[in-house]
C-alpha cells in the first residue's frame, strides 16, 4: 500500500470523530486506531495515533494542567530525521528564547530523502527544543514547546 495513501488516511482519521479506520486493498490491509489498541490481527498493519498533541507526559496532574494552559507543542508531522538548520554549520532556525510567528519555519524533517520544512502553527516564545540535531523523530513527537 502506498505510504501517501496511509498518510492521507491518518490525516482523515485525525480530522474526524472516528476512532478507527480499516482499509483492505487486495492482500494488503491497514488498520488505523486512535489511542492504544490491544487487539491486533497478525495480517493487519496497525498504526496507533496519539489522541493528544504531546507525547511527553508531565509528572503530575497539576503540572499537566499548567503545561496545557501555558504552552503549545510543535509536533513532528512525520517519521524522519530532525534538522535544526538549513545546512550543517548554519545557524538553527530557532533557539530557546526566540520569538516565533505563525508560519515561521522552525526546522526540517527529512523523510525518504525529502527535506520537509516544518512551520510553526503558533506565535510565541520558544520555551524548549525537545530534539537534538540529526536525531530521528517519530510521528507526533514533540519538537518544540512554545509559550501561548
Amino acid at each position: 500500500m502506498d505510504i501517501r495513501k496511509v498518510k492521507k488516511l491518518i490525516e482523515m482519521l485525525e480530522d474526524s470523530n472516528l476512532e478507527e479506520i480499516e482499509i483492505h486493498e487486495g492482500e494488503e490491509s491497514v488498520r488505523l486506531v486512535k489511542g492504544n489498541s490491544h487487539n491486533q490481527n497478525l495480517h493487519t498493519q496497525t498504526i496507533s495515533i496519539p489522541q493528544n498533541n504531546s507525547i511527553q507526559e508531565p509528572p503530575s496532574e497539576e503540572t499537566a494542567e499548567e503545561v496545557k494552559e501555558e504552552t503549545n507543542s510543535i509536533d513532528s508531522p512525520m517519521v524522519g530525521t530532525f534538522y535544526a538548520s538549513a545546512s550543517p554549520g548554519a545557524k538553527p532556525f530557532i533557539s530557546i528564547g526566540d520569538i516565533v510567528s505563525e508560519g515561521d519555519v522552525v526546522c526540517i524533517v527529512e523523510a525518504m530523502k525529502m527535506m520537509n520544512e516544518i512551520k510553526s502553527e503558533f506565535s510565541g516564545r520558544v520555551l524548549s527544543v525537545n530534539v537534538e540535531n540529526s536525531e530521528p523523530v517519530e510521528y507526533g513527537q514533540s519538537l518544540f514547546e512554545i509559550s501561548k
